[in-house]
């Protein structure tokens, strides 16, 4: 998937009649219309945190894309990141959805943004690093949308059909994410000897985080004995080979580097952050814990 500008992926018709701008948009119930009810035999806590690992992914990279609104270099860049964030979105809220009703509590999509505490949040620490300069954006948008296009590709056959649903929606959004930040990768990989320079340097900030993308989680494990969940691990050959492609187009070499270590073997899926997650948190929350009562 292509595009010349940030308005035709925006405006670009899909088969079934939906766009990605729509989607997260104007929805009474997001799960409508899709079979709701776990399978047999499924752990239903441990579908729960799934749908949480994955849609606080989503969720607080969104976050962190949002920033650049009024601060890119050009507009169409502005809506094109814009549009990116809303995508995820739209995928964390279904996830969110998902996990409150799985795990019998009850909780909704913003409860679970907006009312959990830092060590509650299951996403991988790649996501809440500082966006930096926008060569370090496009990096880390390389990577995630990479591995995040591999993972949603396996799973449009899981045997969750929420899980199934979601990723068949959203691996349209994340092939646009991935082409987009591909393109200004070779954009700035091969343009002039600063914007190079700037790549490699997100290169080197993102890429020791890049190893937790591929450490399986116990859940992980377990659901995929179950066909629920995709194995992290078996991710790796075409993330490397992506990126290989991606880097040999923009003469660009990936920096050796030296992966962040964990916590006593636990890291973003067990609630072990950076310093940087409390920061980005607090301002996503603040509006709603500072009024929790009110509706809108």
């Amino acid at each position: 998937m292509s595009f010349d500008n940030a308005y035709e992926a925006i405006a670009e018709a899909h088969p079934e009649g939906d766009t990605r701008w729509a989607f997260g948009t104007g929805f009474e119930d997001p799960l409508s219309g899709v079979d709701t009810t776990v399978p047999d035999g499924i752990d239903r806590a441990d579908l729960a945190s799934y749908c949480l690992m994955l849609g606080d992914d989503a969720l607080v990279l969104a976050q962190r894309l949002t920033e650049w609104v009024t601060r890119t270099h050009e507009l169409e860049d502005e809506v094109a990141l814009a549009n990116i964030a809303l995508d995820l979105l739209g995928q964390a809220r279904m996830l969110l959805a998902r996990a409150g009703t799985v795990d019998g509590s009850g909780r909704g999509e913003d409860a679970l943004a907006h009312f959990r505490s830092e060590d509650e949040f299951r996403n991988v620490r790649l996501v809440e690093l500082p966006r930096g300069d926008f060569g370090r954006t496009v990096a880390a948008l390389l990577v995630f949308s990479t591995w995040r296009l591999a993972l949603l590709n396996r799973l449009t056959g899981s045997t969750d059909p929420v899980l199934a649903a979601v990723a068949a929606k959203a691996v349209k959004e994340v092939a646009y994410h991935r082409d987009y930040a591909a393109r200004w990768a070779v954009r700035l990989g091969d343009g002039t000897e600063y914007s190079a320079e700037r790549l490699h340097a997100g290169f080197a900030d993102v890429l020791p985080f890049v190893e937790e993308l591929f450490t399986p989680h116990a859940v992980e494990h377990r659901l995929e004995r179950d066909g629920v969940a995709v194995d992290p691990a078996a991710l790796r050959p075409e993330f490397d080979e992506v990126l290989d492609q991606v880097c040999a187009r923009a003469t660009a070499t990936l920096p050796e580097v030296t992966s962040v270590g964990t916590l006593a073997g636990r890291a973003g899926r067990d609630g072990v952050h950076t310093e940087h997650f409390g920061y980005l948190l607090a301002e996503m929350q603040s509006l709603a814990r500072s009024d929790p009562e009110a509706t809108w």
